[in-house]
């Protein structure tokens, strides 16, 4: 392989029936970051069918020199081998030095089956993606361990370097309409040998709740709070602010929420205007996934917590106590408007 032949930062991004998802603007937000130190291009590329212009148009917007499009019938609903040919397509037209994907649902099944067609190394849930000095060599940062280190990988004899990142890590760039930049169209014929599954019928499910990384504000609970009957009285003070209930690790391993809710570095990292810390100590595996919250309010008994360090309005008291007086006070101050 020789790694000069490739030049350039590619971002897969990632639509839904015809919508450009969240997470392709996030990576486009750091692909223009590593681009730049580079002094290389920065690619989008964009699979599907029948997708309308305004959605490529978008992509220039919000970073993006050159937005790649692969049309075809076959690409309407994402399915793994067409998805998995057009975009290995891309790459080796293109040679790209450094390739993001989201690390969703479509980006985990995707990027590995990807990164082993095109014989290169993969690395997962990035949280940190910066350049090395002298040997321009991609570092990749992630959780390891069960998120108790953090582990820095290289590739420095394949390209493209290749990882997933974790979405609300990246933060996104403002638009620029005035932002000029291309459209290619990349033909890649998707043949009947290339499904190995029929699609019958797509159903789609309406969420019953906003994800917690599109909430405004988050009330999170921690072991602080005690037992399961103390960590719903939260939903309290979630219902006057018009918020979501999330909670630590340490909430999620003792089965009083699901998964969904865990905000960390083995959780989901959030960035809402509010971040409520009810009852969490506030150790660096917390910390990573809320500490770039606008305003930051922890309440906790232990006056010498970590989680003060980085409050914005630090509360030392009983978080059971604490919790009813709030939604008491939220209640009357909302009556007296």
């Amino acid at each position: 392989m020789n790694i000069s032949d490739y030049r350039g930062v590619m971002v897969f991004a990632e639509q839904r029936r015809g919508i450009v998802q969240k997470i392709a603007y996030e990576l486009l937000g750091v692909g223009r970051r590593i681009a730049d130190d580079l002094e290389e291009p920065l690619l989008a590329l964009l699979v599907g069918h029948g997708l309308p212009d305004s959605a490529a148009a978008e992509l220039i917007a919000q970073g993006a020199d050159t937005v790649v499009v692969v049309d075809d019938p076959a690409l309407d609903v994402y399915m793994t081998e067409p998805y998995a040919k057009a975009m290995t397509a891309a790459i080796e037209r293109y040679k790209p030095g450094i390739v993001f994907t989201g690390a969703t649902t479509i980006g985990r099944d995707l990027a590995p089956r990807v990164s082993a067609r095109v014989r290169t190394g993969l690395t997962a849930d990035c949280t940190g993606l910066e350049i090395e000095d002298g040997t321009r060599n991609l570092l990749m940062t992630r959780p390891a361990f069960g998120g108790n280190i953090m582990a820095t990988i290289v590739c420095p004899e394949h390209r493209p370097q290749m990882s997933t990142v974790r979405p609300g890590v990246m933060r996104r760039l403002e638009r620029d309409d005035s932002r000029k930049g291309s459209v290619e169209k990349l033909a890649v014929k998707i043949e009947a040998k290339d499904k190995n599954v029929e699609i019958l019928e797509v159903v789609v499910e309406k969420a019953a709740k906003k994800s917690i990384e599109e909430a405004n504000v988050l009330i999170s609970g921690g072991r602080g709070l005690g037992n399961l009957d103390n960590f719903n009285k939260l939903q309290g003070i979630a219902d006057e602010l018009g918020g979501l209930v999330s909670a630590s690790r340490a909430v999620v391993d003792a089965g009083w929420v699901g998964q969904d809710r865990q905000v960390g570095q083995t959780g989901k990292t959030v960035r809402p205007d509010v971040y409520f810390a009810c009852g969490i100590s506030g150790m660096i595996q917390h910390v990573a996934g809320m500490e770039d919250s606008d305003f930051i309010v922890a309440i906790n008994k232990n006056s010498s917590a970590p989680i003060f360090e980085y409050a914005d309005v630090g509360i030392v008291a009983d978080i059971n106590k604490v919790v009813p007086a709030l939604v008491e006070e939220l209640k009357a101050a909302k009556a007296a408007r």
